[in-house]
């Protein structure tokens, strides 16, 4: 999980509108003006159209134009020009859909993912702060020991909630209750069924770009969800090392397995 933390500078133009319902810049919006509207209101109204698209891609993931226009009830024209706008401004890029499992015949489909910009304008502007203060913690003699004994607290922390979500559910709903749970702490996590097992997928991380220089958080997360859902899970996946999602893979667990090789991780 290595890269760079953007210097605090590096901004989205137009990023704080993001925050509040307005994306960025009205690109080439006066060829559709109609007659009689003002060119303020419709301005106002291309960059809530354009937020949403940005904050479905941010809630769901990578998506490709047709699942855009069904989620947002636009029309995948519609999802087009707002995408070749977004582009264009580096708030998302195309790119092909990652697949798991065995591939079906045909290219895969085109997705469009947030960028490092675009996932700025959200939210991550104490980023740098986290990072220099984990710097710190390990330099001053504690060591990547300290800064991971740091990660165990945090997520420790917070596991509390998840653990109070999953109490009472049966094993085959526990990964939607976590997700559930994830949710509300800003992680925009879904639950699906995966080959021998479900995947837990987590949309947005509110920690990526230091996480990206501090893996110990992801290892730290990793290892309170395997006790969290009573079995061995495996990470496929980060937004901190460049994936478009975090997933994390849970093998299904047989009841007539035994305690050895319930957990195992598929080949």
């Amino acid at each position: 999980m290595q890269g760079t933390v953007p210097s605090p500078g590096r901004r989205l133009p137009g990023s704080e509108e993001l925050r509040n319902n307005g994306v960025v810049k009205n690109v080439g919006e006066a060829r559709e003006t109609p007659a009689g509207t003002p060119q303020e209101e419709l301005a106002t109204g291309e960059r809530s159209t354009r937020n949403r698209v940005a904050r479905s891609i941010l809630d769901h993931g990578p998506s490709t134009v047709t699942e855009l226009a069904g989620r947002l009830g636009l029309t995948a024209a519609a999802v087009r020009r707002h995408l070749d706008a977004l582009v264009a401004d580096d708030v998302v890029e195309a790119r092909e859909q990652r697949v798991y499992g065995a591939r079906t015949r045909g290219r895969p489909a085109k997705v469009f993912a947030l960028t490092d910009c675009g996932r700025d304008a959200f939210d991550q502007s104490y980023d740098k702060l986290a990072a220099d203060a984990l710097r710190w913690i390990a330099e001053q003699g504690g060591g990547q020991e300290a800064v991971a004994a740091f990660a165990r607290a945090r997520i420790m922390a917070q596991a509390g909630a998840y653990r109070k979500a999953i109490e009472g559910v049966g094993p085959d709903g526990r990964t939607e209750a976590l997700a559930k749970a994830l949710s509300l702490d800003g992680y925009a996590a879904t639950a699906r069924t995966a080959p021998v097992g479900e995947q837990l997928c987590q949309h947005h991380c509110p920690v990526a770009h230091v996480a990206e220089q501090f893996p110990q958080l992801c290892e730290a997360e990793t290892e309170i969800f395997a006790e969290l859902l009573g079995t061995h899970v495996q990470r496929l996946a980060t937004i901190a090392h460049g994936d478009g999602v975090c997933t994390t893979f849970i093998p299904k667990i047989s009841t007539d397995a035994s305690a050895s090789t319930a957990g195992r991780n598929p080949a």
